[in-house]
């Protein structure tokens, strides 16, 4: 297998108006190699761990782990606000709709992502740990920010992003989810991109059977949104539980 530290902006496959993303670019450049493949998949707007099988078998072992929840994938979330300290497990059914069609066009709406009733017909249940990891004051108002340490027991499509913004803590830089005049703010401060990042990830090695833990260090646009006291709480951070 191989782990690729995917930047930002780049999408993990071609589709949607994308020509080519992490996984075409990788074919292109190994030509010899006679087999790879996602294991799983992150946003677009997402950095961070992303696995890629070279055999047909670790994709298959890999893909098991990710579906019975033994992988432990632990993001850091800059989101508005205070967040509870006291607010840690965050289980909310999620749902997929589309937005309305621009006028003229015969395309449907954008896909978004929002909390719903557990009895809704499409519900799909999603569980999010949060851990505060420090108080993020910013030249903005408000200025009150915090940077959180997500931990996801699903995999649904913008479970983070969702769950963090239903609460009223959207995660900055969402152009999604998030507040419009509040990002447009960020971006004055370098802040052009969405504050999430896959920074952790444990499993398994789909060979030799060793427990794995890889972390991917924040990229540098991130870092440099952060005061000190918040990178120097990422250090002392300790590993995330894997699963219970």
């Amino acid at each position: 297998m191989i782990a690729i530290d995917k930047p930002a902006g780049v999408a993990v496959h071609g589709g949607s108006g994308v020509s080519s993303g992490v996984i075409e670019q990788l074919r292109t450049a190994r030509p010899a190699a006679q087999f790879l493949e996602l294991v799983h998949r992150l946003d677009r707007e997402t950095s961070g761990i992303l696995l890629v099988a070279k055999k047909r078998s670790a994709l298959t072992r890999l893909q098991d782990q990710f579906r019975e929840r033994e992988t432990g994938k632990t993001y850091l979330a800059l989101v508005e606000g205070h967040w509870p300290a006291n607010k840690k497990v965050l289980d909310a059914p999620l749902a997929r709709f589309l937005l309305p069609s621009r006028p003229g066009s015969s395309e449907p709406g954008e896909r978004r992502v929002r909390v719903v009733a557990k009895d809704h017909p499409d519900a799909m249940r999603a569980v999010t740990l949060v851990k505060v990891l420090a108080q993020v004051s910013l030249s903005i108002e408000p200025a009150a920010f915090s940077l959180l340490a997500v931990t996801i027991k699903t995999g649904r499509t913008h479970q983070i992003r969702v769950h963090l913004a239903s609460g009223g803590h959207a995660i900055a830089g969402d152009d999604k989810y998030g507040d419009f005049d509040r990002n447009r703010a960020l971006q004055k401060l370098g802040l052009k991109r969405m504050f999430l990042h896959a920074w952790r990830l444990q499993f398994t090695h789909p060979a030799s059977g060793e427990r794995m833990a890889l972390q991917a260090e924040l990229p540098p646009e991130l870092r440099a949104l952060m005061p000190q006291p918040a990178l120097d709480a990422l250090a002392i951070t300790a590993p995330p539980v894997t699963h219970d």
